[in-house]
């Protein structure tokens, strides 16, 4: 089976959960800004598709290079064997950034890449007409950083977050794969109680019950890759990647996983989610004021993503949020609490500092993850 050099992109902050994925699953890492990569074959990439929880997509590296000229840059692409990859009726639309680079125009750089890709395919197919891009759809970007160009092919379609289970969103719906971030920079395992106070619709509670069962995120969605011909010379490799992960799924395991949100709606909206997910009996879910909630155990994990000061809410009641969840979890001297926000006065509210702080982005918005660690 063919290898192919790889890449596993990622939100901001998150690059290095991404890398310790690919690592459990016994690939070597080496991380950059915004993307891990990594060697795999075919098999490989239809695993990291399922599988992986925190990344955004897997790309195929078709091709890297140095150029500062549009016919350089239209030379070296169409030097590279596309027909290796593309039949005669791919659908290949060109997707493109440039950062600090000489070449800076992105509609003429995506332009350039597109004509050099068609007159390498129309040269190999001898064909003096247009391609008919009728065929599988092959989405390749263009990246240029500093005057590198990178040519890669996504080989996930629509962004992993989107795990296929989520029907209902709230008001202000977090991305699948942050909220599996969230729970994998806390020190939760399975074995341990675990509680959102603000679940909203529920997302971070279902991405952790997805790990607690060891369910493959991917599950019931499709990829681009899977339509592809090169995919094809092993025609059952997404199917068998599939099965395997249905067996490695432990449904009989015991969670402790409960969320409370004061929104009614945004509860039943939680519990369909949970169930689309196939774990609406793994989670507990409740109508609650947020000082109604006493933990009957010890040593469990919070994780909380309140409304922000610019999401829902005035900033007044914002604050008094964060002041009760101070007064509150200050009775809960054994677990560990992790709350984000974008406030930057979180901290002066809740009145306590945190015991470490992590920056991320939640989509566009830079936040805060606030963690306070309880007592061994």
């Amino acid at each position: 089976m063919k290898t192919y050099s790889l890449l596993a992109t990622a939100a901001a902050g998150i690059e290095a959960l991404v890398a310790r994925e690919l690592k459990s699953f016994g690939y070597e890492t080496q991380t950059e800004n915004g993307l891990v990569r990594f060697d795999g074959t075919a098999k490989d990439i239809a695993y990291a598709n399922l599988w992986l929880r925190t990344a955004d997509r897997v790309k195929i590296i078709f091709g890297e290079f140095d150029t500062k000229t549009f016919d350089d840059l239209f030379n070296q692409t169409y030097d590279l064997p596309w027909e290796d990859i593309l039949p005669m009726d791919a659908e290949f639309p060109v997707s493109g950034k440039s950062i600090k680079s000489t070449l800076h125009s992105v509609p003429n750089v995506q332009r350039i890449v597109k004509k050099a890709i068609s007159k390498r395919l129309m040269d190999f197919y001898h064909r003096r007409t247009d391609l008919p891009e009728t065929g599988a759809l092959y989405p390749i970007e263009v990246a240029i950083r500093k005057d590198h160009v990178m040519l890669t092919l996504d080989t996930s379609g629509s962004s992993l977050f989107k795990r296929g289970y989520r029907e209902h969103k709230g008001t202000a719906p977090m991305k699948e794969n942050m909220a599996a971030a969230l729970v994998m920079l806390t020190t939760w395992h399975d074995d341990r109680p675990l509680y959102d106070p603000t679940c909203g619709s529920g997302t971070i509670l279902i991405e952790a019950a997805l790990m607690g069962h060891n369910i493959a995120p991917g599950l019931k969605r499709e990829f681009a890759g899977e339509k592809w011909d090169l995919m094809n010379e092993h025609s059952d490799i997404w199917d068998k990647t599939r099965q395997e992960a249905k067996e490695a799924a432990d449904y009989d395991k015991e969670l402790q996983i409960y969320g409370t949100d004061v929104d009614g709606r945004m509860i039943e909206i939680a519990k369909d989610n949970a169930r689309e997910a196939g774990v609406g009996d793994s989670i507990e879910f409740k109508q609650m004021q947020l000082s109604d909630y006493r933990p009957t155990t010890d040593y469990g994990i919070l994780i909380s993503n309140p409304p922000y000061g610019d999401r829902m809410l005035s900033e007044e009641d914002v604050q008094n949020i964060y002041r009760q969840m101070g007064e509150l979890y200050e009775t809960m001297p054994t677990w560990s609490k992790y709350i984000i926000t974008s406030d930057d006065k979180f901290e002066e509210f809740y009145g306590k500092k945190a015991t470490k702080k992590r920056k991320l982005y939640n989509g566009p918005l830079k936040v805060t993850y606030y963690q306070y660690w309880g007592t061994k």
